[in-house]
């Protein structure tokens, strides 16, 4: 930390092993929570699908990742510089990662 601005680089700090997903707080304030979220070949467990009483936007920073919505019949893969915005209650999952390298998310959660 230099003159009270501490720059942190969201690539570093990546555990090694990783037998869950890794998730961390990288800021938060009122009603909003910024994570970054690492998986290695990691999805959502079966049969359960996340249901949030809150928006979230979520973009992957590197590596690959698809989701599946319980309301729409394609998946949407997405890879780095992609982006999207899940509604509150929107039903959703994340299928696939790549297990060869990191997928890094950047997920902002905050009241709609």
């Amino acid at each position: 930390m230099k003159d009270g601005i501490n720059v942190q680089n969201i690539l570093d700090a990546i555990p090694q092993i990783m037998p869950e997903e890794s998730v961390a707080v990288i800021a938060a304030a009122g009603k909003v929570r910024i994570e970054r979220i690492v998986s290695r070949g990691h999805t959502t467990a079966p049969g359960f699908w996340y249901d949030q009483d809150w928006p979230e936007w979520v973009m992957v920073v590197q590596g690959r990742g698809r989701l599946v919505f319980a309301d729409h019949s394609h998946p949407v893969d997405m890879g780095p510089g992609d982006h999207l915005l899940i509604d509150a209650h929107v039903r959703h999952r994340v299928v696939f990662t790549d297990p060869n390298q990191d997928t890094i998310w950047l997920a902002v959660h905050f009241e709609g």
